[in-house]
Formats: structure tokens, sequence, C-alpha cells
């Protein structure tokens, strides 16, 4: 029969929201107030990317069909990515370059972020959050070491709470990030 071929994914719904729920966050206000995330087009997306790593690496230890949704949701942002390209006036064939270069920025920071949370020292996720977020701007008089510092705090939290949440609930879609002002620096 034809007919199922056009029928939602039954995933569909926890995609959207499991998607949702990240740009949601990472458009999340204090980010850019309180932790000096530029509030850039360029910061936006690290905040986005940081996120989505966050949740990939959770989905990835639920089973295999964690590791499935991940890649959907992944694709999801590749398409918001590629429609937002669009949006902003970027040409049908630059595009492809563009988004060769969005996953090549991606595949990096995931790189580094994995790497730097399996680190013995603490201080390599504050490196890779300088290096990514704050492009690499390390000068102590803004305060950058500082933002960095909390915003490690952030990702630790993050993923305590990741991991405390039910896998079955993060297949359906239902993730909940803590609030990043009730983040303090230790």
């Amino acid at each position: 029969m034809i007919l199922p071929r056009f029928r939602r994914n039954s995933h569909s719904r926890s995609i959207t929201a499991l998607y949702g729920a990240i740009v949601a966050q990472a458009r999340s206000a204090s980010f850019y107030a309180t932790y000096g995330v530029p509030d850039t087009v360029q910061g936006r997306f690290d905040l986005i990317v940081l996120h989505l790593v966050l949740l990939l690496e959770r989905l990835e230890r639920a089973d295999s069909a964690g590791r499935g949704l991940g890649q959907q949701v992944f694709d999801v942002f590749c398409r918001d990515l590629d429609a937002n390209l669009r949006e902003m006036g970027v040409g049908d064939l630059a595009v492809p370059k563009r988004m060769r270069r969005f996953g090549e920025a991606f595949y990096g920071r995931q790189a580094a972020y994995r790497a730097a949370l399996t680190a013995a020292d603490r201080r390599a996720l504050e490196k890779a959050l300088t290096r990514n977020i704050f492009q690499g701007d390390d000068n102590r008089a803004t305060g950058i070491e500082d933002a960095t510092a909390r915003l490690a705090d952030y990702v630790r939290a993050v993923l305590r709470q990741l991991d405390s949440q039910d896998a079955g609930a993060l297949l359906r879609g239902e993730v909940v990030f803590p609030n990043p002002e009730a983040i303090g620096h230790a």
C-alpha cells in the first residue's frame, strides 16, 4: 500500500520536541547576558551545537533506539541550518558549501567536547569551550576565564541532569535542561 509511506514517522513528535528543547535552551538570554556568550549567529550556533552534542551523548547510551533517534535529531538540525541559510538569502549554489563548513564545525566541536569530557584534567572542558564558544578569546581582563568556568559547570550540570532522566522519557521527546541562571561558579 502506498499511503503508509506518507505517514509521519512515529518518532517525529519526539524528534521535534527534542530539537525544539535544544533550540529553546540555546536561546536562553542568560547565556548571552550572564555567561558572556557572544549574542551573534555564530554564538547561537555554538550553543545549539553544544546542547545537541550533550543530548546525542546521552541518547547514544540509551540503546540502539536512542542512537537512531539521535541521528534523526541531527538530521533535523541539518535541515534547520539549510532552511536558515536560505532564509538569510544564501544562494542555492552556496548552501552546500556552507553546509559542509557547518558539518565540519559540528564534528570538530563534537570531537573536542567528547575528548574534554573524558579527560582527566577538568580544565580540558574549559579550554574546549574557550576555543569553540568564545572563539579562542582567552583575555582574562574581559572575564572570559570566569565565563568559561561557569559554562563548564553548566555543561557538567546538563550531563548530570540528562543522566538522571529516564531513557524512555527521552525517547518520547521529554528532555529537561537545567536552568542556566541556577548554575553558579564554584
